[in-house]
């Protein structure tokens, strides 16, 4: 998706427009703010708009009223887990095909599994590199396809 806008000093009557890339958005639902921080660090020398939340319930509802390009979503949530946002991004129509990566502590096989089940296009563990999660995020918003990660 791209923005048309009239480049400086050009002629108004001119018909020359640069592509300006449109930012891409994407919702941080974690309730630590040094990894919300962490995040945000990461994507936004990239262009990336950062928004986050701190819990289950504000996360879906940003989730659903934003319609975010990317959701990094912490499992371990109060008020609401991570797994049941993500059931009910997947549940819903104005959601279902929004990417979504799983970003937990939990480091376990079948926990990764519970991801995939539940529709998540990517799984990172913390800690997690600065420069990995960039990459992962970055490829999410560029192409339909789903990521491995490790």
């Amino acid at each position: 998706m791209t923005l048309k806008t009239t480049a400086p000093g050009a002629d108004i009557r001119g018909s020359y427009q640069e592509e300006v890339p449109m930012a891409q958005r994407v919702l941080v639902v974690e309730d630590s703010a040094v990894i919300q921080r962490l995040i945000s660090v990461c994507l936004r020398p990239a262009g990336v708009d950062v928004e986050t939340r701190a819990d289950g319930p504000t996360g879906l509802e940003a989730a659903l009223t934003t319609r975010p390009d990317l959701l990094i979503l912490d499992v371990g949530l109060p008020r609401m887990d991570g797994w049941e946002v993500l059931e009910r991004i997947r549940s819903d129509v104005r959601t279902r095909a929004m990417k979504v990566l799983v970003l937990t502590a939990h480091a376990q096989e079948e926990t990764r599994e519970r991801a995939d089940r539940g529709g998540a296009d990517a799984f990172l563990t913390k800690p997690f590199r600065p420069d990995d999660l960039r990459s992962v995020a970055l490829q999410l918003l560029a192409g339909p396809a789903a990521v491995a990660t490790g």
